[in-house]
């Protein structure tokens, strides 16, 4: 059973009656008269695509230009929106989504049809993933060539249909604004994820004198806000009962505005909190309630309290196998209260006693109102708290040693304020810059979590710099971690950064390795170091430089304070390339498909 009840290759919903389209239009044109001042009226598709963009508050566009996308750009030329033209359209992808992230609006990216939809896969699975708002807008060969293998053809939705909560071959340029509205309607409610329109060039080019509709959701899809009041009663009677309770906090957290409710829930009972990484900044990690992240890198104490609770909350969260490990050896002695907004994740991965469908807001104020008095946790919360004396985050950096990576994410966390948004690409950087980093806000942390994306920081970054400054947020530092071998993935998207004299801050954290592959060759592979030893990069300081961005290298412990401050307070992209210990490994340690309890501190204990 999914959220959706038709599948997202299903036939188009019929077009609107005669007279819900002329509410729709009345309503828009009325719109358009009480703004500053009239728009030119609709005469294409792609005209149509743009207005409905604007519709529904769209400012920022991600993309790059192409023949079939052409009509389109065309159209927004014309309009108030800003688009940026990234590199490469994976970085489109990666910025739309983070631009979603920060936000809650769905990013909305473009490309052309062939290599720049099929570029765009990447980042739209990324955002399927992690459950994300975003909208894709591809151009396609006319429909008449359609199946003939014509330039730059690609069956974009059969290839997208699987990494989409919806998609859509636009038929009709009098249909074709409402399909895009219907898009970012889906893309932001309930589950969010990635929708996508493909346009083909006739359609747009087609024309056309009706103005979009208002975005509307289709008739078949229902959302279930508010769990079922007998099996919120039988969750509250079980969470009151606990006596080591648990509440774990997933993205849904985040995505569903619930991190008011969930901190107001976890200090009204007193119950210790845990995340998943994507929950990063939903529970203030200096809370003294707060065990922080759990899973394969999790802190020890919040991988104890998962293995040892007897009532598990869990709210917002899939259970994928990087927080679980292996489910057999997951919370065993626990009674799983799942709440989720999507039917299909519960009892997928981890069996729920008591499952609550439906929004985490909702749900969390309802089994507020169902509990009668706190757990009697008092034993358990003095427990976890042991067990955070006895398995500290910490690690050893003598002076004599090459810089800790580590040293150098607390620096960025005390150099910032706590509505810094950090991004990151993927690998030890990434566990880094979760595990060292003190997260108290929501929207402030921006990764990629379920596709596990390499090169996901830069372009992620000037997304959230964009959101950021939409939201008014002008003074937030952002600052993108990466490794050296993410950063050469996708570091070209520093000339956008550049030219659009976007302030972002990026932390290479060179080791000359693909890092995490490093690790896991030297503990299970006998230390043989196949394709993932550089043994040379190329001086990352001077590349930014040739882009026009300030460049800074550091090898010292005494060099870091100063980078740092310069490369935060500097009016634009800088990065900087920290020579950092090549040997150094990211701890705790879970096994792939291990017991959570029984984490790693060091390699000899895997």
């Amino acid at each position: 059973m999914s959220e959706r009840a038709t599948p997202a290759t299903e036939p188009e919903p019929d077009v609107p009656a005669e007279d819900e389209t002329a509410d729709a239009q009345a309503t828009t044109e009325e719109a358009t008269d009480a703004g500053d001042g009239e728009r030119t009226p609709v005469t294409t598709g792609a005209q149509s695509v743009v207005r409905s963009l604007e519709n529904e508050g769209v400012e920022h566009l991600f993309g790059v230009q192409g023949g079939a996308i052409m009509p389109v750009y065309d159209a927004v030329f014309d309009s108030e929106m800003t688009h940026y033209m990234m590199a490469h359209e994976q970085a489109a992808a990666h910025a739309a989504d983070a631009y979603g992230i920060v936000s809650g609006a769905p990013g909305v990216c473009m490309a052309t049809s062939g290599p720049g939809a099929t570029n765009l896969v990447t980042g739209i699975a990324d955002a399927n993933m992690d459950s994300d708002p975003m909208v894709a807008l591809t151009g396609q060969v006319p429909t008449e060539l359609v199946g003939n293998d014509a330039f730059q053809e690609t069956d974009t939705t059969g290839v997208t249909a699987p990494i989409t909560k919806d998609n859509t071959f636009a038929m009709d340029a009098d249909r074709v604004g409402d399909d895009v509205g219907e898009a970012l309607a889906l893309a932001g409610t309930g589950r969010p994820g990635p929708t996508l329109v493909d346009l083909p060039k006739n359609v747009t080019k087609g024309e056309t004198d009706r103005e979009p509709g208002a975005a509307t959701l289709p008739d078949t899809y229902h959302v279930q806000e508010r769990a079922p009041a007998e099996d919120v009663r039988d969750a509250a009677r079980t969470i009151e009962a606990a006596s080591e309770p648990v509440l774990l906090l997933g993205g849904g957290v985040i995505k569903g505005e619930a991190t008011e409710e969930a901190r107001a829930f976890a200090t009204e009972y007193e119950i210790p909190v845990v995340t998943t990484m994507p929950a990063l900044g939903s529970f203030p990690e200096d809370h003294e309630l707060s065990l922080e992240m759990a899973g394969m890198h999790g802190t020890g104490y919040a991988n104890m309290a998962l293995t040892h609770t007897d009532c598990l909350i869990a709210v917002g969260c899939r259970f994928d196998d990087r927080l679980t490990g292996g489910v057999e050896t997951f919370a065993p002695d626990a009674e799983v209260v799942h709440v989720d907004i999507d039917p299909a994740e519960i009892s997928k991965n981890v069996e729920a006693d008591h499952p609550l469908v439906g929004d985490a807001s909702t749900v969390l104020t309802q089994l507020d109102a169902a509990i009668d008095e706190r757990p009697p946790a008092t034993k358990w919360r003095a427990t976890c708290k042991q067990w955070q004396s006895e398995y500290p985050m910490d690690y050893a950096a003598p002076e004599d040693e090459p810089l800790k990576p580590q040293f150098v994410v607390e620096a960025y966390d005390a150099a910032t304020s706590d509505d810094a948004i950090v991004t990151t690409g993927v690998g030890q950087h990434q566990m880094w810059a979760a595990q060292y980093w003190t997260y108290t806000e929501p929207r402030t942390w921006v990764s990629s979590h379920g596709l596990g994306t390499m090169g996901y920081g830069l372009p992620a970054a000037i997304g959230a710099r964009i959101a950021a400054d939409a939201e008014g947020k002008a003074d937030a530092a952002v600052v993108a971690f990466e490794g050296d071998g993410s950063f050469l993935m996708t570091m070209q998207e520093l000339a956008v950064a550049v030219r659009e004299n976007l302030d972002v801050t990026v932390a290479v954290l060179n080791n000359e390795y693909i890092g995490m592959v490093r690790q896991w060759q030297d503990a299970f592979y006998e230390g043989r170091h196949t394709a993932s030893e550089y043994g040379w990069c190329p001086d990352f300081a001077k590349l930014a430089e040739a882009f026009g961005a300030k460049g800074i290298a550091v090898e010292d412990y005494d060099e870091v304070a100063d980078a740092v401050e310069a490369s935060v307070a500097y009016d634009g992209p800088a990065v900087v390339d920290f020579r950092v210990d090549p040997a150094e490994n990211v701890y705790p340690m879970v096994p792939s498909g291990g017991d959570n309890g029984q984490f790693a501190l060091a390699e000899d204990q895997l």
